[in-house]
């Protein structure tokens, strides 16, 4: 039998010289594209004698986010691991947290001017069409009590978070993203317990301001409309499209519609697309005027157009969701009655409690009906229950319609107010963004101040994030696809794709007698570098 080799000894080697490179020298070149450091740098100016000013680290911060979102206190690491230093020409010893949370400290009463600023740089240098902007609002979980906070920064208050945290404290962020690709092109903070109806004037009169001379649309939710919100724009000249709330029109309205005798709009989702006509999704208009007072004498009545909308793809959708809380309830209520008398339902309150709790949590309240007892004979507590079918057709005769308001001119078809307010979706596609690769929620800091200058720290990646993912579209048009992003098929190229293909790129730091090199891109970095048109061999 042949002995078997001996394994050979191994040493540990010298650390890697390799570094992480990424898409840096991309999010290098949108910032100088934006300005960014340099707005910074003029709203909040440093001694000469400082090393770093606040523009380079908030650049910094910002290329962190975009590449390996990392807490404040591992910045330094991050920027030791990844090719900080050749590419921002930053030190990474200077991004202690010490010097990033005076940076924080230091923007944080410039923010509004920075951010106008910003916006206005991406509109100008980009090409942005700003005909039509949509505003929405979503909350940011922290940690911590915040029991003292900063007057003049967005204050962290219990709230309705829509992360489904009620335990944590919140702030508030509102965002503007152009119909043009969805970019953030302002974004505002607010305190954790601020009404979203009132803070729709102060966003209306920053738009403005930021569209210039330019006419714009205003597209928001339900929480747009208010009369006082309603005069503000229509005082100011801003269209405005939001979907009605029950306030503005009832159920039995919605009832009496007639889908055959609505138009048919021309109109297929992104989720249809592909699919064989009889399989997509339709929808059909038609429009009525609503007029709405104000709550003094003196207040003009508003005339608005009231555009409702039958869409077939959310009648089904409330039909499936309307079978399935049935079907729950419908188990729920079965289970208590054959557990009637037992030590869980011993007595007619018992039984009582448990079915209020049924109708509330199954969200069948509208149309359950109960008739609960006590056995004669046996002293049982009997229950006898069912389904108002009278309430479900009620309610099944609204599903699929809603209504939008509006104040675009009648030249403006209301097939057109539809396909002009469905961009809307786009605002959640961000905020999706701005809690998941960009790693936001729950955060902690020490102050509300840095809480509000983190938010635009975060928010200005977002924006070159939006920005790169909008280029490399526009460069592929009229394609929509692109080979390479995912594997075994095209896909849509959006920015989290193309910054995880980024990722794989590395740099060589120089040595002595060597420049720093950067391997061979693949053939997917490289398509989408020369999409960027960016050579991240040359500075920025």
């Amino acid at each position: 039998m042949r002995a078997r080799p001996l394994p050979q000894p191994m040493v540990f080697g010298g650390p890697s010289v390799e570094k992480m490179l990424g898409a840096l020298p991309v999010v290098a070149d949108y910032c100088g594209r934006l300005d960014l450091a340099g707005i910074i740098d003029r709203a909040c100016p440093v001694r000469d004698v400082a090393i770093l000013s606040h523009g380079q680290v908030i650049e910094a911060l910002v290329a962190n986010r975009l590449t390996s979102p990392t807490p404040l206190l591992r910045v330094t690491d991050w920027a030791r691991a990844w090719a900080v230093e050749e590419v921002l020409g930053i030190d990474p010893a200077r991004l202690n947290d010490d010097r990033i949370a005076r940076a924080l400290d230091a923007i944080a009463p410039e923010l509004d001017r920075i951010v106008g600023s910003v916006g206005a740089r991406a509109i100008s240098a980009f090409g942005l069409d700003v005909s039509r902007l949509h505003w929405d609002m979503t909350s940011i979980s922290l940690y911590g009590a915040y029991e003292q906070t900063d007057p003049g920064y967005a204050a962290p208050r219990f709230g309705h978070p829509k992360d489904r945290r009620p335990d944590l404290k919140q702030v508030q962020a509102g965002l503007a993203v152009t119909g043009d690709g969805g970019i953030p092109v302002l974004h505002r903070g607010y305190d954790g317990g601020a009404g979203e109806v009132a803070q729709v004037v102060g966003a209306m009169t920053a738009l403005k301001n930021l569209a210039g001379p330019r006419d714009f649309l205003l597209v928001g939710d339900s929480k747009l409309i208010s009369y006082g919100n309603l005069h503000a724009m229509v005082t100011a000249g801003v269209r405005f499209i939001a979907p009605a709330s029950k306030l503005y029109v009832r159920a039995a309205e919605l009832a009496a519609l007639d889908p055959q005798a609505a138009t048919v709009v021309d109109y297929v989702a992104g989720r249809d697309t592909g699919k064989p006509a009889d399989r997509r999704g339709a929808w059909r208009v038609m429009e009525d005027t609503l007029s709405l007072p104000g709550k003094r004498k003196t207040d003009p009545v508003l005339r608005l157009r009231r555009v409702f909308v039958h869409s077939t793809a959310r009648a089904t959708a409330a039909m499936a969701a309307r079978a399935k809380k049935l079907d729950r309830a419908r188990g729920d209520l079965d289970r208590v009655v054959r557990g009637l008398g037992s030590r869980h339902y011993p007595s007619e309150h018992a039984v009582t409690d448990r079915v209020t709790t049924i109708a509330r949590t199954r969200r069948v309240k509208t149309y359950l009906r109960t008739q609960v007892g006590t056995d004669p004979v046996t002293g049982k507590p009997t229950l006898t229950w069912w389904f108002d079918q009278t309430a479900l057709d009620a309610e099944a005769s609204t599903d699929g319609w809603y209504a939008l308001l509006t104040n675009l001119p009648a030249t403006v078809t209301a097939a057109e107010v539809l396909t002009r307010y469905k961009g809307q979706e786009v605002v959640e596609r961000r905020y999706s963004a701005f809690k998941g690769p960009l790693a936001v929620a729950p955060m902690f800091l020490k102050t509300n101040r840095r809480i509000a200058a983190l938010l635009t720290v975060i928010c200005l990646a977002l924006l070159v994030f939006c920005l790169i993912e909008r280029a490399v579209r526009t460069a592929i048009a009229p394609e929509v696809r692109m080979a390479g992003l995912y594997p075994g098929q095209k896909a849509k190229p959006t920015g989290r794709l193309i910054f995880q293909a980024l990722s794989e790129l590395r740099l060589i730091p120089a040595t002595t007698g060597q420049p720093a090199t950067i391997p061979q891109p693949g053939p997917v970095q490289t398509r989408l570098l020369n999409l960027l048109a960016v050579d991240p061999t040359q500075p920025p």
